[in-house]
């Protein structure tokens, strides 16, 4: 990737672009739907009664007893990429999520959905003429190019005890197919030119925990809560293929399958999350997360189809390394006057967020990290708690090394909530 950027502007937009997701199952995503997205992706304490938070699963019972929930969001993002002199630039769109949840009995509630989990994006070359590397065969020109991700289903349930504990289970199904391709094309007639890459058909099962502890305290209430996801196996099949290329005929050099299920190895990272969140309901709300996901042992350095190569000129990639992950995020929410009858922006619910993120790997020792700051407004729709989120996300990302690449991004969220209250029995005079 050192040497390797790309060089025009796309037009249109795609799923996912970024040359940091050549690595492992590529970039992941931050979970929440948009209202999470605007505070700066908190979730683990959040407890609001008007907005379906599965970024917990114990946050699911916060909710009006008959009350049923969905939440609907799409993202789009603008990114400029500089590496020296390179500059370029790309615009992505993609569904955000989508989750419905229902109560069961009194104090619990269930709730399911999709949501993609990791994106792989990128296309990119560079065009060689070192006699010292390809002696006579004259210019060479590197491609790599990569598309595809993971998505999750999850579906999951929670309960209320004491009317201050929650706690909340949630069942994990991860599937999608990842391609990544490299070429490398010879000006010499004589040459053959070579393709190679890797297709991966991944699935997996996984389980979120969470629970939740709320205290009143006076006109105010103080949520302390945590997760835990376990980390798990890949299944699937890594195809390894290799192809010399003459202008008569295309030959197959290498062709292999690798199943997942028996190596055992690759896997994804577990997580930890802890926040703590403190509002007055109706009014305004302050939280703080701290994410931990421990990806040592993903074996994804070591496994073919996960740790890339053919980055470079010289046709290596920086040294890629999985390890631990961290991430710190805050975000404040304010809404004026709910009941305000005569001004509809104070009825709207404002938010501000921030993060800093490290990434699940290192490029030749250094962490790969990511900050920004969110903004966002949620404003009323219809009746009861339906409404419309806007949001942007302005951040940069990068990794300190000299050969690595500066990404700006100005990112946009679009979410949807919907509320209703189903079999509630109407009295008549």
């Amino acid at each position: 990737m050192s040497a390797l950027l790309p060089v025009s502007a796309q037009d249109g937009a795609a799923t996912a672009y970024s040359p940091y997701s050549i690595y492992g199952v590529g970039d992941l995503y931050r979970q929440g739907n948009a209202r999470n997205k605007t505070m700066g992706g908190v979730g683990v304490a959040g407890r609001d009664r008007r907005y379906l938070n599965t970024t917990n699963p114990a946050a699911i019972t916060a909710r009006d007893t008959l009350a049923f929930m969905a939440d609907f969001g799409v993202t789009q993002s603008n990114n400029i990429y500089r590496q020296g002199s390179i500059r370029s630039a790309y615009n992505t769109f993609n569904v955000n999520n989508f989750a419905f949840s229902a109560p069961i009995w009194r104090k619990s509630a269930l709730a399911f959905g999709i949501s993609p989990y990791s994106s792989v994006g990128y296309d990119y070359s560079r065009r060689i003429t070192d006699p010292s590397i390809i002696g006579s065969t004259g210019s060479v020109s590197y491609t790599a190019s990569g598309n595809g991700g993971l998505y999750q289903i999850f579906g999951g349930a929670a309960a209320t005890f004491w009317n201050c504990l929650s706690v909340g289970a949630q069942a994990l199904f991860y599937f999608g197919n990842i391609e990544k391709n490299t070429s490398m094309d010879f000006d010499a007639a004589g040459m053959r030119d070579l393709d190679s890459g890797y297709n991966l058909e991944l699935r997996g099962f996984s389980g979120k925990f969470g629970i939740q502890y709320e205290q009143p305290l006076k006109d105010l209430y103080l949520t302390v809560g945590a997760t835990y996801k376990l980390s798990n196996r890949l299944y699937g099949y890594v195809t390894d293929y290799k192809y010399g290329v003459s202008t008569a005929k295309t030959d197959t050099l290498v062709h292999r399958i690798d199943t997942l299920a028996r190596s055992g190895k690759a896997r994804l990272g577990d997580e930890l999350g802890i926040g703590i969140s403190i509002r007055k309901p109706e009014r305004w709300s302050l939280e703080f997360n701290w994410i931990h996901s421990g990806w040592a042992n993903s074996a994804f350095d070591t496994t073919p189809g996960f740790a890339n190569i053919g980055g470079t000129a010289s046709g290596t990639s920086l040294p890629f390394t999985a390890s631990a992950s961290d991430s710190f995020r805050a975000g404040f929410e304010y809404i004026p006057n709910r009941n305000d009858l005569r001004s509809y922006l104070k009825r709207c619910a404002y938010r501000v967020g921030t993060y800093y993120d490290t990434a699940y790997y290192k490029l030749d020792g250094n962490n790969v990290y990511s900050y920004g700051v969110t903004f966002g407004v949620t404003l009323p729709v219809s009746y009861l708690y339906n409404g419309l989120t806007l949001g942007m996300d302005i951040g940069r990302r990068g990794c300190r090394t000299a050969a690595g690449v500066s990404e700006t991004y100005i990112g946009f969220v679009i979410g949807f909530s919907i509320h209703d209250i189903w079999f509630m029995k109407r009295l008549y005079d």
